[in-house]
């Protein structure tokens, strides 16, 4: 590892300091790779629902911290011990896992059981963190998913760091590493959606929309978007759906039953809305699957009617990240967007890295389906 590169450097970061605050563009310093980290210097990032939710502490962290998960970057230095990937190589940085526990070691590893402290607990698995303010040299809080990608360079690891072909567009390649990663991953890995079959993704948000572009990759011949702004659900037709349902027009679960004949054999919550999920539940066929992918405020508890569930045999799923192994996923999911069959690139909109909290108001409404933040000087070089 270049000494020169492993330097300390000075950043430039968005931190959270209060819940619900707008996101302040702050000086930090963030320290040298440890002998499994990966330090990045970031090119763009996504913005994901998570990053609201964690902002308005539905789902709690400590504060101070750098929010972010989507990163896509170059590797400027890694640590003694890493071997998977080299300053230069163009990276996507995704979820964080342990490794060791039964989930990772059995394939699933987004089910870890160090996924909370890993991902939300606002350093690394010890309690240390990478970032440190320049402004009174306290420590910030950061390795939000592995990673704290709202900054221009971000710490990794090597498990949460996934290869990518230098000819893809880097810039847009972000979003792969969570929410179109959930999405495409609920339907060809966690759910198994087979050709033939019709499914059904209740919300045409992000994740809801690669979902719909993997349902048609699964060679899915029934599937149906329900959601609320006209807008998407023309953006889902003509990214696969065969049928849309604009829920506050028409009721969702008897439409569904209506197109599929009895029920839909996969559905996918996206909303985090507990009501959404019931007709989410309702709106499956004997034998049918419902799986949950929507974030909810901790605590947030649903209903079903139980007979219409055990009688059936219906299944109630839930799924993180789509249940992948991200280092495989991702550039699968590259290959079909580069193949022109997953062209996630029309849910996409650029900011830049100081309208951070323009682009998450534009995404709570509606007006922009994934932003993606531009970090000053990002060439991909």
């Amino acid at each position: 590892m270049s000494q020169l590169n492993a330097q300390p450097l000075t950043v430039q970061v968005a931190v959270l300091r209060e819940a619900g605050a707008p996101l302040q563009i702050e000086s930090a310093t963030l320290g040298a790779p440890s002998p499994t980290e990966v330090r990045v210097r970031v090119v763009a990032t996504g913005v994901c629902h998570t990053d609201m939710v964690v902002r308005d502490q539905l789902f709690p962290t400590p504060l101070p911290i750098v929010l972010g998960h989507e990163g896509a970057g170059v590797v400027e230095a890694v640590g003694s011990a890493v071997t998977t990937v080299a300053p230069g190589d163009h990276v996507v940085m995704t979820y964080m896992s342990c490794g060791l526990c039964s989930p990772c070691e059995t394939g699933h590893p987004a089910h870890c059981s160090h996924m909370h402290p890993l991902n939300f607990g606002g350093g690394r698995i010890d309690g240390s963190t990478s970032s440190c303010s320049c402004a009174d040299e306290h420590p910030i809080h950061d390795h939000f998913f592995g990673q704290s990608s709202f900054s221009t360079h971000a710490m990794a690891n090597e498990r949460n760091v996934v290869k990518v072909p230098k000819e893809a567009p880097l810039e847009l390649l972000g979003p792969l590493g969570c929410g179109i990663q959930t999405g495409a991953g609920s339907v060809l890995n966690a759910l198994r959606v087979e050709a033939g079959s019709s499914f059904v993704a209740f919300g045409a948000g992000a994740v809801g929309l690669a979902a719909i572009m993997a349902a048609r990759v699964a060679g899915a011949t029934t599937i149906i978007a329900v959601d609320v702004t006209p807008s998407r659900l023309e953006l889902a037709l003509e990214l696969g759906a065969t049928h849309i349902i604009n829920s506050r027009e028409e009721d969702a679960v008897q439409r569904v039953h209506a197109i599929t004949d009895g029920g839909a054999n996969y559905s996918l919550e996206c909303s985090g809305r507990a009501d959404v999920l019931r007709q989410a539940i309702d709106s499956i066929s004997i034998l049918g699957t419902c799986g949950i992918v929507g974030a909810t405020k901790m605590g947030t508890e649903a209903s079903f009617n139980i007979n219409d569930v055990m009688i059936p045999g219906k299944r109630i799923m839930g799924i993180v990240q789509g249940d992948v192994v991200a280092k495989a996923f991702i550039p699968k999911l590259v290959d079909l967007y580069l193949q022109g069959r997953f062209p996630f690139d029309k849910l996409c909109k650029f900011y830049p890295f100081d309208e951070i909290n323009q682009a998450m108001a534009d995404s709570e409404n509606g007006v922009t389906i994934k932003p993606i933040l531009r970090m000053p000087s990002s060439t991909t070089a």
